[in-house]
C-alpha cells in the first residue's frame, strides 16, 4: 500500500497536534517485528494520531523503519526528529451508530436480602428501567428531576 501524501501545512498541522503526544509504541533492539507492526496499526486505528520511539542510534537503521512502517500501514510520514518517529493515518469510521433517541433499556437483576443468621438470603428478581437506579439496600429508586436555579427562575 503506498504512504499518504499531504500538503506542507497538513503536515505541520498534524505536527502542532502531535506536540503534546507521548509515545505508544516502543521499538527496542530486535527492530521492527511483526508484532511491532501489528502494534502500531492498532495504535493508529485507536488513534490515528502516534508518536513511536525507536532505541537506536542507526539514524539510517531508524529512516528505514519510518518508511517501512509508512509504506506498509498506509500511513503518512508527520516527522522524524531523533529517535521519535510521528505517524499519522484517518481513522476507520466506526461501525456502530449512536442514535441520539434511544434510552437504556431495562435490566433485570438479582438482589439477594438477608434475614436472620441462620436463615438462606432470599434471592429476588428486580427489573430496572432507564431513570431508575438501584440502592445498596436492594430498594429501586427513581432518577430525580435536575433542580433548576432559584435565582434563575425568579425575574426581577
Amino acid at each position: 500500500m503506498p504512504q499518504i501524501e499531504l500538503t506542507p501545512a497538513e503536515r505541520r498541522e498534524h505536527r502542532a497536534e502531535a506536540h503534546h503526544l507521548d509515545p505508544v509504541v516502543l521499538i527496542g533492539g530486535d527492530g521492527l517485528t511483526a508484532a511491532v507492526q501489528k502494534e502500531v496499526d492498532a495504535a493508529l486505528n485507536a488513534h490515528g494520531l502516534i508518536k513511536v520511539r525507536v532505541f537506536s542510534d542507526d539514524r539510517a537503521g531508524r529512516e528505514q523503519i519510518y518508511q517501512q512502517l509508512c509504506d506498509e500501514l498506509n500511513a503518512a510520514p508527520i516527522q522524524h526528529i531523533g529517535k521519535l518517529l510521528v505517524l499519522w493515518r484517518p481513522m476507520p469510521e466506526k461501525a456502530r451508530h449512536h442514535d441520539d433517541d434511544r434510552m437504556p433499556g431495562p435490566r433485570d437483576i438479582k438482589v439477594l436480602k438477608f434475614g436472620r443468621a441462620g436463615q438462606k438470603p432470599e434471592v429476588k428478581q428486580l427489573r430496572v428501567l432507564g431513570n431508575q437506579r438501584l440502592t445498596a439496600g436492594g430498594t429501586i429508586k427513581r432518577a430525580k428531576p435536575k433542580q433548576k436555579s432559584v435565582k434563575k427562575g425568579r425575574q426581577d
